[in-house]
This record gives structure tokens, sequence and C-alpha cells, in this order.
């Protein structure tokens, strides 16, 4: 029987994967100019026109990888998050951490652009800060945490921050329009430079999550059996939400705020493959990148010749989820 198991979480592992790829394959043949399979198969082996490889290599191809980057990187911030605050609503976007890292992003580019260098640390920082936060305002002496208080405590720090944001929009407008599609989470414009300066943190990012598997795991079965185990909980906690925020930040420091993917994925994951985050967890990686590649060639593509960011199609698509798993009795 637990044979059978392996074999069942594998398989899905597996279908997951296949899908992914397809996706990729999908999204990298749509778009204002149609691709064939044939066609994108003879432009990837180096035997295509000199304009299909320029769309495919130098736009669609980094783009389509960029997706998949961020999308995993939400997705495993996400369902990390939700281990450590006990809370299947939790999510970066929506506790904070996402906005915590918008806004140092955001001063340096309509404030102090020459210490643009400098971006991927200021979303750690910010979205660290945020995290320290929405802990230190959820946190009562007599109860310690509770899932509902760490929601509030992130909507609160989230109104505050986007408060600032809203700020620092009006005081520097006349620099907003270079930063206005970065704010909406669109990834137009991304190129190659930008996949390879987000990858290797992403990678690290993913191993770090990975090897959280089995904290992750503990807390699931609550504080008395985590005590029992000879568990630090504030240390695991500690050790969690770093990698969460970690991803999260890095994400938004290159391509904005992109809601709801570690909310939904989480969820998607846990329905398929169960709570165990040893499968959970690599499920939420393989979902998160496919949803966004699907959700950003939805945005460049639905109503082409005009583009959607993705973190407006991730919204209209996430907000009636959200509602629903609150109508559903998730918090």
């Amino acid at each position: 029987m637990a044979r059978n198991f392996k074999k069942k979480e594998a398989t899905i592992l597996g279908i997951a994967l296949l899908l992914l790829l397809v996706s990729i394959v999908f999204a990298i043949g749509i778009g204002s100019v149609q691709f064939t399979l044939s066609q994108t198969w003879q432009t990837l082996i180096g035997s295509g026109k000199d304009a299909d490889n320029t769309i495919l290599w130098d736009i669609r191809i980094p783009r389509v990888l960029l997706a998949l980057i961020i999308g995993a990187n939400l997705a495993a911030s996400g369902i990390l998050l939700q281990a450590v605050m006990n809370n299947p609503l939790a999510d970066p976007g929506l506790t904070g951490v996402s906005s915590g890292a918008a806004v140092t992003v955001l001063f340096i580019m309509l404030v102090a652009p020459e210490y643009s260098g400098f971006i991927p640390l200021a979303a750690i920082v910010g979205g660290g800060l945020a995290a320290i936060m929405v802990y230190a305002w959820a946190w009562k002496k007599e109860s310690g945490y509770t899932p509902i208080r760490i929601i509030l405590s992130g909507v609160a720090v989230n109104a505050v921050f986007g408060g600032v944001i809203g700020l620092l929009s009006i005081l520097y407008s006349d620099k907003l329009p270079t930063a206005l599609s970065w704010m909406n989470g669109s990834l137009s414009g991304k190129g190659m430079k930008d996949v390879l300066n987000i990858l290797p943190y992403s990678v690290a990012g993913w191993v770090m999550a990975l090897l959280c598997i089995r904290q992750a795991n503990i807390l699931r079965l609550g504080e008395q059996a985590a005590h029992n185990l000879g568990q630090n909980l504030n240390r695991v906690r500690f050790l969690l939400s770093f990698v969460a925020v970690f991803l999260a930040a890095i994400s938004v420091s290159k391509v904005g705020l992109v809601g709801f993917v570690g909310l939904i994925v989480p969820h998607m994951a846990r329905i398929i493959i169960g709570s165990n985050y040893k499968h959970s967890l690599p499920l939420s990686l393989l979902l998160g990148a496919m949803i966004l590649i699907i959700a950003d060639t939805a945005g460049r593509s639905l109503f082409s010749p005009l583009e959607i960011p993705a973190g407006i199609i991730m919204a209209m698509a996430g907000g009636p989820y959200f509602l629903y798993l609150m109508r559903k009795g998730g918090a």
C-alpha cells in the first residue's frame, strides 16, 4: 500500500512536470506573432528565420523563463508562510511581505535611482521588516500567536505599506511612469539578463525551501508534538520565515507585485497530493511556475496589442478564489 502511495505521488509530480513543459511550449508559440510547433522547434534548434530567432530568443523565451522562476518563488514562499503561521490564507501579498519589499524597491527607483544595484538587498530588508511587524503585532503574551491575529496584522501592515507606496507615487509622480509597469507586476520588456540575474538566488531559495520540509512537517504536527521532538519552535519559524521572505523579496525586486500565487497554489497542491510538505512543496513549485506562465500569456494575448500585467490577471483570478476560501471556512 505504501509503495503504491509513493507511485501515486510520483505520477502526480510527473504529470505536473509534463503540464509545465506543455505550458512553456504553448506560451512560447502564443502572441502577436503565432508560431506553430514546427516553427518553434526549428527556431530552437537554430534553423529558424532571423526574425523568428529575435522574437523567440530575445523576447518570448526569457519572458516565459522569468514567469517560471517568479511563479515557483512565490508559490514556495506562500506554502512556507502557511506552515509558519499555521494558516491556509497566509500569502506574501496578504501578510504584507510583498508590500514591504515593494516600498524599499520603489523608494530606490523614485528617490535614489543611483543605488539601483542595491534593489535586491533592499527588497529583502523591506520584506523582512514587514514580517517582523506582522509577528510583533500578532503576538500576545497570554496566548502567543493565533491565525486570525496574524492575518489581521498582515492586513494592517499591507495597508501601512500601501499608504507609503501611494505617498511615494504622489510625491514623485513625475518619475512614476518608469515604475508603473513594475508596480503592476509586469514581465514586459524583461530579457535573458533578468533571468540570469535572479536564477542563482532563486535556485538557492528553492534548495533552502526543500531542506526545510522536515521542519515544516514538524510545525504541522502542532506545538506539543514539536516540543516532544526536541525542536526549538522559534528557531524553526525564523528559518522558514527567512526563506519565505527571501523568495518573495527577490521576486518583487524583479517584477513588482504579483499577488495570490502564494495563496492559490499551495491550496491546489494540498487538494491534489495531500498536506505532507515532502510532496506538496515540490508540487507547489511546479504549479506556481505553470500558473504564472499561463497568467502572463493570457495578459499579453487576450487584449492584444494591449498587454495586461500578470499581476493584474492574478488579482482578478485570485480575489474571487480568496473569497471562496473565506466562505468555505479556510480562515
